[in-house]
């Protein structure tokens, strides 16, 4: 397997809001980079900022690197950049190893370790918590799922965009802990939505109210980062609403395998599909608050 050490060449797949800053933290922490993308143009702009340089193909821009990272949609679009004769298993080499930050299900990950393991590649199944601020800052939350020995290679190349980067069992951990992080972040924004919707309806004002319960034992993250857009009303940014839907998809399913009883996350991923037709799917998932003041 690849010494981390002597790492050089890496490749990134998938270039959105998340995969276009984390690529630019490989490049400039010295990483030769080289990246695809499905938008060529976008792949060119990513080239024009940060240096490096573009495949035409997921297999292309994985040429004779050590690490290859995946951030994209979906299970789908994961196996659409993995497989066949443009995928990167045609051109990665043994002693590689595969990582996908993509949120996907726990069974594709597993798929993929198998695959990998036939060429005598290494896989970490590595979804991320942060959002878009955490990625262009940085700082993301890394949860992953593999063999040790290829999460002792690839994880001093992941800290160029992270601040929490741990290995939490095999292949598929990464993705299940994903789940926990979703199924939590419904629960609390949720929450905090229902709080400011009472605060205001008691004629409270309402970021007073969260300037004091911040301090104590509701503070939260999202308390903490939304609560002044979500009494303006402004849910134009961050995670939006279509891939919390998609990640609690993939939570629900999950439980419904493993026995796990979940009807808090139903009931909110029902929520989010109210906000979906007001017209929100990419809108924020502070927006949970916007359900709760529509006209009745």
């Amino acid at each position: 397997m690849t010494n981390s050490k002597t790492i050089k060449n890496v490749a990134f797949i998938g270039l959105g809001v998340m995969g276009f800053p984390m690529a630019g933290y490989l490049q400039q922490q010295g990483y030769a980079t080289r990246v695809y993308n499905r938008t060529t143009a976008k792949a060119m702009d990513w080239v024009n900022r940060y240096g490096g340089a573009h495949g035409e193909t997921p297999a292309a821009a994985a040429m004779g690197a050590e690490l290859v990272f995946l951030c994209v949609g979906n299970d789908d679009d994961v196996r659409s950049v993995v497989y066949g004769e443009h995928g990167v298993l045609a051109s990665m080499q043994p002693g590689s190893v595969l990582i996908d930050h993509t949120t996907a299900s726990a069974e594709l990950a597993r798929e993929l370790a198998a695959a990998c393991a036939e060429q005598g590649i290494g896989f970490l199944d590595a979804p991320v918590s942060g959002g878009q601020a955490g990625a262009e800052n940085g700082v993301l939350t890394i949860m992953v799922g593999g063999d040790s020995e290829a999460y002792a290679n690839a994880e001093p190349v992941m800290q160029a965009y992270a601040r929490c980067c741990k290995l939490l069992g095999p292949t598929g951990s990464g993705q299940l802990a994903k789940m926990v992080n979703q199924i939590c972040i419904a629960g609390v924004v949720q929450g905090l939505a229902e709080g400011l919707h009472f605060a205001q309806n008691a004629g409270l004002d309402a970021a007073a109210v969260v300037e004091v319960i911040s301090q104590g034992a509701a503070q939260s993250w999202q308390m903490q980062n939304r609560y002044q857009t979500m009494l303006k009303g402004e849910y134009d940014f961050g995670f939006a609403v279509d891939w919390m839907r998609k990640d609690l998809s993939i939570a629900l399913s999950e439980a419904r395998k493993n026995g796990s009883h979940l009807p808090l996350t139903a009931l909110v991923d029902q929520f989010y599909s109210e906000v979906q037709r007001m017209g929100g799917n990419r809108w924020d998932t502070s927006s949970l608050l916007a359900r709760l003041q529509k006209p009745a």
